[in-house]
């Protein structure tokens, strides 16, 4: 274990107040939004890995918390930073959130998990919370957060690297107000971005102006700047917000084409029937609040791991995970909960 004075920094992430919708939620929603016989025709397009209950682990729940959450669906929600289209069986998880939807109310919450924290990803072995996804794909990435936050999800939905580039183009691109500095990085990833996806965007410069696929792909890739990676996610939460603006006034037409672009870009292991399911009950869903997880981190470097974010008080974290997703205000964590507080506490003292 080594670090310096900076990596050894302790951070605090506050309560994010935006009403968002994650871009791979959002392709599901459309879906719904479309019809019941828009989904069906375009089903076969969609990716789809799918495992049953006895693919994944559960903690030994309370009975209080098992009660607490069924009155939810929860999905694990990813972003991979694969750099072929459709290729959903392996990938850091650049994005991980965790979706919790009340069925009584239609509410959604979402929880970001920073990909760099330092958590159990499988057999005891501790890594980036990205790293999961990469290790055994998205059945790994589920027990991954099951594990370690106690809770129930079964399924998930994951997108790839050129579905955001092809939401803000289907959207006519988004207006964003880009530094002087950030515009430098921007340009950079222009190129790199040109020739993954074979467009030919231009370079931006200072000031408000409308980005269009590629380039707010390069707007959200950003990590160099002040704020470092938890800067970064601001940038990809307003991309996000942006495009769900635009795209939740577009009429069935424009809704069709991010559907058309977006569809093969998409992996889920919900069900046909476990979507309509959702649909029925589109009409009363609603965003919440989203917030950030973990709460307080230690940055360091163990072992080959380098700038691992390492989560302080990790129980206490959990049990407001808890009360956030599911409004659970007597979480009680389990046996797995306390023991890996107690093997992270070995790490930040």
């Amino acid at each position: 274990m080594k670090g310096n004075t900076k990596k050894k920094k302790m951070t605090k992430r506050k309560r994010q107040k935006f009403k968002i919708i994650g871009l791979i939620f959002l392709i599901l929603l459309l879906l719904i939004l479309l019809g019941v016989a828009f989904v069906m025709s375009k089903w076969s397009r969609l990716d789809r890995i799918t495992f049953g209950k006895r693919d994944l682990t559960f903690n030994e729940l309370p009975t209080e918390t098992e009660e607490s959450m069924k009155g939810y669906k929860t999905l694990a929600l990813f972003g991979l930073d694969n750099r072929s289209n459709g290729s959903f069986q392996s990938g850091n998880s650049d994005m991980i959130i965790v979706a919790s939807i009340n069925l009584d109310t239609g509410e959604i919450k979402m929880a970001s998990v920073y990909r760099d924290t330092y958590l159990d990803i499988g057999d005891g072995k501790f890594n980036k919370a990205n790293a999961a996804y990469n290790r055994g794909g998205p059945k790994q990435a589920v027990n991954m957060l099951n594990k370690n936050l106690d809770l129930n999800i079964t399924d998930y939905v994951s997108v790839d690297f050129n579905a955001v580039v092809d939401a803000v183009d289907a959207v006519d691109g988004i207006e964003i107000e880009v530094t002087s500095e950030e515009a430098g990085y921007i340009n950079g990833y222009i190129d790199e971005i040109n020739e993954l996806t074979k467009k030919n965007s231009s370079h931006v410069s200072a000031g408000l102006q409308t980005l269009d696929g590629v380039q707010a792909t390069a707007y959200a890739r950003i990590r160099y700047t002040a704020g470092s990676d938890f800067k970064r996610t601001e940038r990809q939460r307003m991309v996000i917000t942006e495009v769900f603006e635009k795209a939740k006034t577009a009429d069935v037409f424009t809704l069709n084409k991010i559907v058309d672009e977006m569809i093969e870009e998409v992996s889920t292991s919900l069900s046909l029937t476990e979507i309509l399911g959702l649909a029925a009950d589109a009409a009363k869903y609603s965003m919440g609040e989203n917030i950030g997880f973990p709460y307080e981190t230690k940055t360091m470097d163990i072992g080959s791991v380098t700038y691992a974010e390492v989560p302080l008080n990790f129980m206490d974290s959990v049990k407001e995970l808890h009360q956030f997703l599911f409004e659970n205000e007597e979480y009680q964590p389990s046996n797995t909960i306390e023991k890996l507080d107690a093997a992270l506490k070995g790490y930040t003292g």
